[in-house]
């Protein structure tokens, strides 16, 4: 590429990006061809700290409080559940791509010792709360 063309290097760039977001999506959100025996995808996660707790938001659309298992245990924490896939109603299925069944997101948490204060499933979004011990 010619250093001086900086409307082509600035476009390849943006492709190179553009790839690397989407092999991201893909390694996040990827539908397992194993039986249902572990997770087949794991949800994307936000992290936030404060001095006294930390706030962990999980990415969790469509899936019902229910259908979550939360566990915080020697360090790390464990969202575990699973999103059953739509009912069509006769309808043809054209496009899938919010990922569907088991899933599995683990977090090894900062240094400390942490007890789940609060748990809020609104939105599609799983937000929990650890307070530090």
């Amino acid at each position: 590429m010619n250093p001086h063309n900086r409307a082509g290097w600035m476009w390849e760039q943006a492709f190179e990006m553009l790839d690397e977001a989407e092999r991201l999506q893909r390694r996040f959100f990827r539908l397992s061809t194993l039986p249902a025996t572990g997770p087949s995808w794991q949800p994307p996660v936000d992290v936030l700290e404060t001095t006294d707790r930390l706030v962990v938001l999980v990415a969790l659309p469509g899936v019902a409080p229910e259908h979550v298992e939360v566990v915080a245990h020697d360090g790390a924490l464990s969202v575990v559940g699973e999103r059953p896939m739509p009912s069509a109603g006769g309808a043809a299925l054209k496009r899938l791509e919010i990922p569907y069944g088991r899933f599995e997101r683990r977090l090894d948490l900062p240094g400390g010792h942490y007890e789940i204060e609060a748990r809020e499933l609104t939105h599609g979004c799983l937000r929990l709360t650890l307070r530090k011990l």
